[in-house]
C-alpha cells in the first residue's frame, strides 16, 4: 500500500507541473504574438491567484454547497464517537463534523490539510450503516485528509477552472479584435488569440476533467486501502460499498464540481458520462478490499 500512496503523489505531482507547463507555454506565446512579453506575468499571477483562493476558500464552498449542518458530541454521539476515535487512533487533529440532511446515503471530506478538515455524513448513510461499516466509511473519508488528497484535487480543481477563465478571456478578445481591428497584425493576433481559446477550452472542459476523474479514481482505492488499515477490518468498508451500491440514489443537491469529494458519485451519471466519473466502480472496490492482503 505504501508503494501505491508514494506512486498516486508522484503522478500527481507530474499532473499538476504538466498544467503549470502548458499554462506557461500558452502565455508565453501570447506574450510573443502580442508583442508585450510582459504580458505573461500577469496571467501566471492570474493562474496563481486563482489556485491559491480554491485553497483556502474551498472548505467553505464545499460545505456551503451540500447544506451541511456542523454538529457537537450531543448532536450525534455515535457518528461523533467513531470519528474520534479514529482521530485518537491515528494522532490526528479531531476533524469538524457535519451532517447532512439528506436521505441518499453518502459522505465527503474537504480540508486543506488535517488540521482544517471537515467530515460529513448524510441522514440517510447514518440510517443505513450500522457502526462497523460507518467505521469504514470515516476511516475512508478521513483516510483522504490523511493522504493530503483533498489539497492535491483542489490544486488541480483551480489549475482547470483558472485555465477555462482564461481560455474564456481569450475568445472574447479574439472577437473584440477581429471585429474592432482589421489590419494583418490584428487579424493574425486575433487568430492566436482564438487558437489559444479553443486549446484553453478542450484542456479545461475535457482534457482536464478526465485527468481529475483518472486521479480522483485512484485516489478512491488508495482511500479504501488507507479505511482497511485504520480499522483492520476492511470487511466493514466492504460492507457499507455493497449498501452504497444497493440503496445510492442521487442527493438533492447534488454537484459535479463536488463529486469527487464523495465516498459514491452523488450525481449518478449515464453511460457517457462514465468516462468522466471520479469514482471507480463499486464492485472493484469491495473486490481489492476482499483481496486486500495481495492488492496493497
Amino acid at each position: 500500500m505504501y508503494r501505491a500512496i508514494a506512486a498516486n503523489k508522484r503522478n500527481t505531482i507530474f499532473i499538476i507541473l504538466g498544467f503549470v507547463a502548458l499554462l506557461g507555454g500558452l502565455a508565453y506565446a501570447w506574450g510573443v504574438y502580442s508583442g508585450d512579453g510582459s504580458s505573461v506575468i500577469p496571467i501566471i499571477l492570474f493562474v496563481l491567484g486563482y489556485t491559491v483562493f480554491q485553497y483556502f476558500a474551498s472548505t467553505s464552498i464545499a460545505v456551503a454547497m451540500s447544506g451541511a449542518v456542523p454538529i457537537q458530541k450531543a448532536d450525534n454521539p455515535r457518528l461523533w464517537r467513531i470519528v474520534e476515535n479514529i482521530s485518537i487512533s491515528q494522532g490526528m487533529p479531531m476533524p469538524k463534523v457535519y451532517i447532512i440532511p439528506d436521505e441518499a446515503p453518502n459522505a465527503f471530506a474537504t480540508g486543506r490539510n488535517p488540521e482544517h478538515s471537515v467530515v460529513a455524513a448524510t441522514s440517510g448513510l447514518l440510517a443505513i450503516m450500522d457502526d462497523k461499516e460507518l467505521e469504514g466509511v470515516m476511516a475512508h473519508e478521513m483516510g483522504h485528509v490523511k493522504n493530503y488528497d483533498i489539497l492535491v484535487s483542489t490544486i488541480v480543481f483551480g489549475l482547470i477552472s483558472a485555465i477555462g477563465i482564461l481560455a474564456d478571456f481569450a475568445m472574447r478578445m479574439a472577437f473584440w479584435s477581429s471585429a474592432g481591428r482589421r489590419d494583418d497584425r490584428d487579424n493574425g493576433f486575433g487568430a492566436l488569440l482564438l487558437l489559444v481559446g479553443i486549446v484553453g477550452s478542450i484542456i479545461a472542459f475535457l482534457i482536464g476533467p478526465l485527468i481529475n476523474a483518472a486521479v480522483s479514481r485512484q485516489r478512491e482505492y488508495l482511500a479504501d486501502a488507507t479505511s482497511a488499515e485504520i480499522t483492520r477490518y476492511p470487511e466493514g468498508l466492504a460492507s457499507a460499498l455493497q449498501k452504497l451500491g444497493e440503496y445510492g440514489r442521487p442527493m438533492r443537491r447534488k454537484s459535479a464540481a463536488m463529486a469527487h469529494m464523495y465516498i459514491s458519485d452523488p450525481v449518478k451519471p449515464g453511460f457517457v458520462e462514465r468516462m468522466f466519473s471520479t469514482h471507480p466502480p463499486i464492485p472493484k472496490r469491495i473486490e481489492r478490499l476482499k483481496s486486500i492482503g495481495t492488492k496493497f
